[in-house]
């Protein structure tokens, strides 16, 4: 019995001793990596200047051609990143004020990421690799994962947590220095296509008090940042199209652009312009604020 518990003991401390060197190892590949996605760039850059930066889900990533700002002589990129929430958008501005990035004005979208003051599981994932080494994303995350102490305090959890988004594929990308697509086109994805599924449906989507939108207002107020808020556009074929204008029963100051590009061959599906709607809807801010 007792060489049995020694021999039970030897696995765990292995286990345990694996556990550590892993964690330890993905988390320093990360932490040298800013090629793969906006998140680890903005970590682990300092001291950028731009004059404009974009942000929000992919209907800013899509949708803000920093090209054309960079056409008229300003520093300009697309931090929107797809599938994010103001959750994780809040935390990005705070990281770049952070890092010492110098933003003169902030063009954000808020839209159809207002009505919940919820996260997306996959861009949350991509905060994690930093949530023992940095202690803006470890106080962020404090009160907002319910594993708190399980993802910070466990060798090697957070990358089985979340192994599709930060597991060994990724690593081993980030290991090899292979780049994405996603810092292309300055921080724009572009929508080639034309014109499909054109219906969508908002009439179960409310508008609703967002604290990380609040957060983001202050740290721009703080921080001495423009900051414009603006919705972007959606096809006409859309029900419950009056969300768009319950956004400003609560926050007036957000720009309706919802139908500043109408038509169907200017949008690659209902909620998102291909690259030549969302040519003109920069276009339109450009002229409207620059």
């Amino acid at each position: 019995m007792k060489q049995f518990l020694i021999f039970i003991g030897k696995i765990l401390i292995a286990l345990l001793a694996s556990a550590l060197i892993l964690d330890f190892g993905y988390t320093y590949i990360y932490s040298n990596s800013i090629g793969r996605n906006k998140v680890e760039n903005v970590i682990n850059t300092n001291n950028k200047k731009f004059d404009v930066i974009m942000m929000g889900s992919s209907r800013a990533n899509n949708h803000f051609v920093s090209q054309l700002f960079i056409d008229k002589g300003y520093k300009a990129f697309n931090y929107g990143i797809s599938g994010s929430k103001l959750q994780e958008t809040a935390l990005l501005l705070q990281l770049m004020i952070n890092n010492d990035y110098e933003i003169k004005n902030l063009i954000l979208e808020v839209d159809l990421n207002i009505n919940s003051d919820s996260f997306s599981f996959g861009n949350q994932a991509k905060y994690m690799p930093f949530i023992t080494t940095n202690s803006l994303v470890s106080n962020y995350y404090q009160n907002k994962l319910s594993d708190y102490n399980y993802v910070k305090y466990i060798p090697f959890y957070r990358y089985i947590k979340y192994e599709p988004q930060i597991g060994f594929r990724e690593m081993f990308f980030s290991l090899i220095k292979r780049p994405s697509n996603s810092l292309h086109n300055y921080g724009l994805f572009p929508l080639m296509n034309e014109g499909k599924n054109m219906s969508h449906d908002l009439t179960d989507k409310t508008p609703k008090r967002n604290l990380s939108y609040e957060l983001i207002k202050k740290t721009c107020k703080e921080n001495n940042i423009k900051l414009i808020v603006v919705t972007t556009p959606v096809c006409e074929n859309t029900k419950g199209i009056d969300y768009f204008r319950k956004i400003n029963t609560i926050y007036p100051e957000i720009l309706n652009y919802e139908n500043s590009v109408v038509e169907d061959k200017y949008f690659s599906s209902c909620g998102h312009l291909n690259y030549e709607g969302a040519k003109l809807l920069t276009s339109k801010i450009i002229n409207d604020f620059f």
